[in-house]
């Protein structure tokens, strides 16, 4: 298989052209130098043998150059280059394009295009890594034939810098033809620490060489090269890198990454938002693996660490136990804190925080009296590992499965990527080199054959002879190779897979076998489809046909950046005519991942705007200098920077935006209803009006908002409220009360066994399996199209908690109470199925069968005249309501609006008002509560009722869907009954109505 090249794509055009069209006006020229024979220089001879070097030559005036700069700068949306920041001898200019988009291409066509135009022939691509080097090496390989036809077959000549190959660097000086180096940044760098002992501490490109006649730096220095950084944020990451490349004495340096530090004068920009908005990357799904109901064993995870008032302090995430239940939480620790303390569970005794250590790169905490030692972003207890590995690896094969039904018809290859930490994991060796599924092969090979046995796959599959041997078929690794002497014959040496650090000899020849490899791997002539490789190794692979990629982390190891695993499988698709394929229908890469999907999804947000500078939801000053605001004869001119300075001034005065941009929910509304108000010289003009508000929109995100402007502070009726009715009502419902209970505890006890035996229901642990699409505008990432699959876990629990302590400090209850209950239950074995919430299930129901058990013994007796809510409350307390969802205009209240929490309250309301008998009512506040053995109760309604004979009737309304008791919930039905006794012990009384008749038949009847 060949890929094909696409030339035609605009956005790569336009790269391109943000680069070339720097130099317009620039003649066609060069630069000759002198190169002397090394013989001649060593005075071995007296006739003078030379070479003439060839060189790029800058003619162009400052002036010119500043005009193209920010004329380009304007057309792409940026903001232009000041005069200060553009010097004719240090030439700077960024390209920030996203990973996946052709980068690596659209430099290439730049140094071709900059050589057709400009005679510009010298040009070093200088890079951080040998995987970059690798694949930069690779592009110029596969694309030279469709550079040659696409350039008249022009003549050309590409190398990797090796010190031990000096004669290259000749020949790039002095070859007057176009020359590419591609060398990586630690070639070179090594020359600035210490200059007096340059020939111990430099690179070889820094000292003089016997077979050149010169330092090779001096050859190169004097082509005056064009340079590509590929990746400056890490190539020229250090003051002593950026000098280094500085030495090159480049004519000009172009900086290419999507993720850029330094963004010195932008010249395009093609982000992770343009890039997925325009399709030119893949869509991404995100695949999360979580566990729930699984709380029966120490849970720690370490995730952060930082120094307060000079001391470390560590966040992590606990199992605490509170309320009768357990809920996973981040708290803060300090050295010495116990955790089973802070957790109030006996699971935690002995760990107690020793140290926590804070040196960056190796974070984490110990304990007094536990082994246990948890690195940063490393967990404990959460299931058995195991599992979760092959859930993940289970449903990487299954995505992949699923892809293969669709695409392989049209011609495409689907591949997955799994990276590994250990290669143990993945393949074994005996001393005699003889070879054996590690761990995670073994799980592949076992899930992979029930899943292809399925029906759904049988078109996958219906050629198949030996399922077995088809499995290992599909599936190897790409580690580094070392070689070790056999035990049987010390002279015989076998090969085997290593572990890395992915930058030394051995990785480079993997990296070269990856690159290799790659058009095979794309074809269906290899078998091979799903791919084991090291993690150390991941910046290697950036196949096409990568569509899932799942990392197996080890416990301990750090987390790995979302935007680095995703970029591994960005890139479009292609066919098996190695034509690049289209669209998100086809383009989709699956990331496992075993965090929520919505904490990946708003961590990969975080990721990119901490990487790349993007501020979602934020404009800037010069957002609309790209809108077009005229073509004539293909000349276009833009709105500008002024202009597009005072737009954003526009939309700060009106509230649209804050100080730094951010966009408010003022804008949002104003958009959702089409309201937006702009200046008027933009309302003649619809086509500039039109792409004025698309970027609005487009910044704004999500318009599903709750509309903050219809939020209203409800006022309070001094009419009402001062009023004769309304304090005489008052006096009647004001006072607090306190209870006291009695019960039968033999009772209870039958009752709670009851209870259980009915009602507690214990299920295993789930693994739960959500699949969610990832998207993204300008206004953030978010997820649609969630779907979830959840599967029971089967995990032995090998400590059991003592139940009765538990039960007994949750519900007070004596320790003869439980065991009886306990025993007296037949849903005892539940206990060591799922321990944790066999626990929480029974104190629920405990605590409930109290609750109920002692309404009927309940007494509630008035405090004194002293204690009750005061009227003055109604004024203090602020009460908030939203215009068109719940509230109620109100003349009988003591608000001028009644807060409604349903549609049976806000009909009384109506009712209340329109009701002759009723001349002033209440909807209790929610800080008037009543105490209960079950918690606070809030009544709804106060109301006064008069009737003809002006004989008045205060009574409390409690408003249901149903009068009958027997229809509502259990603790529903028994605060009720509480509230009954409450305003029976103050003299008053009270009624449920579902609506006016329920209200006047009690009053008529009083």
């Amino acid at each position: 298989m060949k890929i094909q090249f696409d030339s035609g794509l605009g956005y790569q055009q336009e790269a391109i052209d943000a680069v070339v069209g720097i130099f317009r006006g620039q003649d066609i020229c060069e630069s000759n130098f002198t190169v002397y024979s090394p013989e001649f220089l060593a005075k071995q001879q007296n006739i003078e043998f030379t070479d003439i070097g060839y060189g790029n030559r800058l003619t162009i005036t400052e002036g010119n150059l500043l005009e193209n700069i920010q004329n380009i700068q304007l057309g792409n949306g940026l903001k232009p280059s000041a005069k200060n920041d553009v010097d004719r001898k240090a030439l700077d200019f960024t390209i920030e394009m996203e990973t996946g988009t052709g980068k690596t291409y659209v430099y290439l066509r730049t140094i071709l295009e900059s050589y057709v135009k400009y005679g510009f022939a010298k040009h070093i691509i200088v890079v951080p890594s040998i995987p970059i080097k690798e694949g930069v090496y690779k592009s110029l390989q596969i694309t030279k034939e469709h550079l040659k036809q696409l350039y008249d077959n022009i003549n050309y000549n590409f190398f990797i810098y090796d010190s031990s190959k000096l004669n290259q660097v000749r020949d790039f000086a002095t070859n007057d033809r176009l020359e590419i180096m591609v060398i990586n940044i630690d070639a070179f760098a090594k020359s600035f620490e210490n200059p007096s002992d340059i020939k111990k501490t430099a690179n070889i490109i820094h000292r003089y060489n016997d077979s050149l006649g010169y330092k090779p730096l001096d050859l190169i220095k004097n082509t005056h090269p064009m340079i590509i950084i590929d990746e400056p944020q890490t190539t020229m990451s250090t003051p002593l890198r950026k000098k280094a490349v500085q030495s090159l004495n480049p004519l000009a340096i172009i900086r290419y990454s999507a993720t850029h530090k330094e963004k010195v004068n932008l010249m395009y920009k093609l982000d992770a938002v343009d890039a997925y908005e325009k399709k030119l990357v893949k869509q991404i799904e995100v695949g999360s693996v979580q566990t729930e109901g699984v709380n029966n064993q120490v849970y720690i995870r370490l995730m952060d660490i930082k120094i307060s008032r000079g001391y470390p302090v560590a966040k992590v995430e606990l199992d605490i136990f509170k309320n009768g239940g357990i809920s996973r939480k981040v708290i803060t620790v300090k050295q010495n804190d116990d955790l089973e303390q802070l957790t109030d569970r006996s699971e935690y005794e002995g760990y107690i925080i020793k140290d926590i250590h804070a040196a960056v790169g190796v974070e984490y905490i110990d304990f007094t009296s536990k082994e246990d030692v948890i690195k940063l972003g490393e967990a404990i207890g959460n299931v058995d590992d195991k599992q979760i590995k092959t859930a993940l690896i289970r449903k990487t094969i299954e995505e992949h499965l699923n892809k293969e039904l669709v695409l392989n018809p049209q011609g495409i290859k689907v591949l997955s990527l799994f990276f590994i930490d250990t290669v143990i994991k993945y393949r074994m060796y005996d001393e005699d080199g003889i070879q054996a599924n590690g761990e995670y092969a073994e799980i592949f090979e076992k899930e992979y054959l029930k899943l292809i046995r399925k029906p759904k796959y049988t078109s996958l599959f219906n050629e198949i002879a030996d399922a077995q041997i088809s499995a290992s078929h599909v599936h190897n690794g790409y580690f580094s190779i070392d070689k070790k002497s056999k035990k049987s014959n010390s002279k015989d040496k076998f090969e085997y897979f290593k572990d890395t650090k992915g930058n030394t000899n051995a990785d480079e020849d993997t990296y070269h076998l990856i690159m290799r490899d790659k058009e095979m791997l794309l074809s269906f002539d290899s078998n091979l489809r799903f791919i084991f490789s090291h993690s150390a190794l991941k910046e290697g692979w950036d196949n096409p046909n990568v569509f899932q990629i799942c990392t197996l982390k080890e416990a301990g190891n750090s987390e790995t950046r979302r935007r680095q695993e995703i970029g591994r499988g960005l890139r479009l698709c292609v066919n098996q005519a190695g034509e690049r394929v289209h669209g998100h229908e086809v383009n989709t890469l699956t990331v496992m991942a075993t965090e929520s999907y919505v904490d990946f999804v708003d961590n990969f947000q975080k990721e990119i705007e901490t990487e790349t500078g993007i501020r979602f939801g934020v404009l800037a000053a010069h957002s609309f200098g790209d809108v077009v605001v005229e073509i004539i004869d293909e000349e276009i001119t833009y709105l500008g920077q002024q202009k597009s300075g005072e737009l954003f001034t526009h939309l700060l005065q009106k509230g649209y935006i804050d100080a730094k941009g951010k966009v408010q929910d003022a804008l949002r509304i104003a958009l959702k209803e089409e309201r937006v108000e702009l200046p008027e010289e933009y309302a003649e003009t619809p086509h500039i009006l039109s792409q004025i508000i698309n970027t609005l929109k487009d910044t704004a995100g999500k318009l599903e908002i709750k509309d903050g402007a219809k939020k209203q502070l409800v006022k309070v009726n001094k009419r009402i409220l001062d009023s004769p009715e309304f304090k005489e009502l008052w006096e009647r419902v004001k006072f607090r009360t306190t209870f006291s209970v009695d019960f039968d505890s033999e009772t209870l006890v039958n009752e709670c066994i009851n209870a259980i035996n009915n009602r507690l229901k214990i299920n295993r642990g789930k693994l739960t399996y959500t699949k969610a699409t990832v998207t993204m505008n300008a206004g953030g990432a978010d997820t649609a199209n969630i779907k979830t699959q959840t599967e029971v876990l089967n995990s032995e629990v090998e400590r059991l908690p003592d139940i009765v302590s538990y039960l007994q400090n949750e519900t007070q209850l004596t320790r003869k109470s439980i065991v009886k209950i306990l025993t007296g239950t037949n849903r005892l074995p539940y206990f060591k199925i799922n321990p944790q919430k066999f626990i929480e299930g029974c104190i629920d129901i405990i605590n409930e069968q109290m609750r109920l058990h002692i309404i009927d013994g309940i007494q509630y007796k008035k405090i004194g005249d002293t204690e009750y809510y005061s009227q003055e409350l109604f004024e203090n307390k602020e009460l908030f309501g939203y215009l068109q969802s719940n509230l109620k205009g109100s003349e009988k209240s003591p608000y001028d609006y009644v807060v409604y929490d349903s549609k049976i309250e806000s009909t009384l309301a109506t009712q209340f008002e329109e009701s002759d008998n009723i001349s002033v009512y209440a909807k209790l506040p929610d800080w008037f509560k009543i105490e209960t053995p079950l918690g606070t109760y809030n009544p709804d309604w106060a109301v006064l009722w008069t009737d003809s004979g002006e004989e008045k009737l205060f009574f409390v309304v409690e408003s249901k869907g149903s009068t009958g008791l027997f229809d509502l919930r259990p603790k529903e039905q028994a605060k009720i009954d509480c509230g009954k006794k409450h305003f029976e012990a103050i003299g008053g009384e009270m009624i449920v109505a579902s609506d006016i008749s329920d209200v006047t038949e009690f009053a008529l009847s009083s």
